[in-house]
């Protein structure tokens, strides 16, 4: 018989596990070895979270830095909520650190209660030496590509639908997805083994204030945004008092309609920047019911079986 507090440990650790996940996440690497380009380590990984720094929605974040190996860190949701759909999911930080929980792991386990295997990838992380604030990191998008054909080859053994495998990105991590879904068809890096045969385009895109979409004038998406009638269906939703401004949502948006693409597009007047899916009085914090509606009616939560 169980003493009293051994009894009692076990219920807190059994009430700790969210109904909606089947069990503790798997982690894996993205690379079977040393990713490509990488010639030394940028330093010890680590959070970097200081204690002055500003608190989301009344709670501190994980900013997870010196990321040199990159992984996926998998989330099922409970089996018989299983829709066999999976995401996976960038966290922002302008490619300088990852905001692991607030864009990461708790969005992950929001998609769980969609029936949604929700898969956080660490990408490498800060920009490596000699790469300028304003050109965009090859690393991470190796990361991004790699990743998505790992997880399509991967859709048996795991019980994923390989058609309804989406890419999710906040910030610059939204870039990252939107880069994803619009470079697919050329890698940035030559194929390693056969996991690089199957296809690396994302079948759905959602991008949450996602940054460096557009040119600084304004005048139009980056050109590494290839925008064509082949892009992956998008959601975007942004505020239009962001400090990394909504044209880089609405630009995209308008090259998707123009290709003929479907999107739906969500600006919102106030809510500023890097909420995540953590609630506040801002409107702009109810994106997670909107996407959800989004996700319904492109049948991308419809069960199995």
């Amino acid at each position: 018989m169980l003493r009293p507090f051994a009894a009692l440990a076990l219920f807190v650790l059994a009430a700790a596990v969210s109904p909606a996940r089947s069990a503790e996440p798997l982690v894996v690497p993205v690379w079977p070895a040393q990713p490509p380009g990488e010639t030394a380590p940028v330093g010890e990984e680590a959070d970097m979270t200081k204690p002055t720094d500003n608190l989301i929605a009344g709670k501190r974040l994980i900013r997870l830095g010196n990321v040199s190996r990159p992984t996926l860190t998998i989330y099922r949701p409970a089996k018989e909520k299983d829709t066999g759909a999976a995401v996976v999911i960038a966290p922002g930080g302008g490619y300088n650190i990852l905001a692991w929980d607030l864009e990461g792991t708790e969005v992950a386990e929001w998609l769980n209660t969609l029936g949604v295997t929700g898969i956080v990838l660490k990408y490498r992380v800060p920009r490596r030496p000699g790469q300028a604030r304003g050109e965009n990191p090859v690393g991470p998008l190796q990361d991004a590509q790699r990743t998505m054909s790992l997880v399509r080859s991967k859709a048996k053994e795991w019980g994923l639908d390989p058609t309804r495998i989406g890419i999710l990105g906040f910030s610059a991590g939204g870039h990252l997805a939107a880069s994803a879904s619009t470079n697919y068809d050329r890698r940035a890096y030559d194929g390693i083994d056969e996991v690089d045969r199957v296809s690396c385009r994302p079948d759905f895109t959602v991008l949450i204030y996602p940054g460096y979409l557009s040119q600084r004038d304004g005048s139009g998406l980056m050109p590494d945004i290839r925008v064509t009638k082949e892009t992956p269906p998008a959601f975007l939703a942004h505020a239009g008092n962001d400090n990394v401004s909504s044209e880089n949502s609405a630009l995209y948006y308008l090259a998707l309609k123009r290709a003929g693409v479907p999107a739906e597009l969500h600006v919102y007047p106030t809510g500023g920047h890097g909420y995540g899916l953590r609630r506040t009085s801002e409107p702009v914090t109810t994106w997670p019911q909107r996407c959800e509606e989004w996700l319904k009616m492109r049948g991308l939560l419809k069960r199995e079986g």
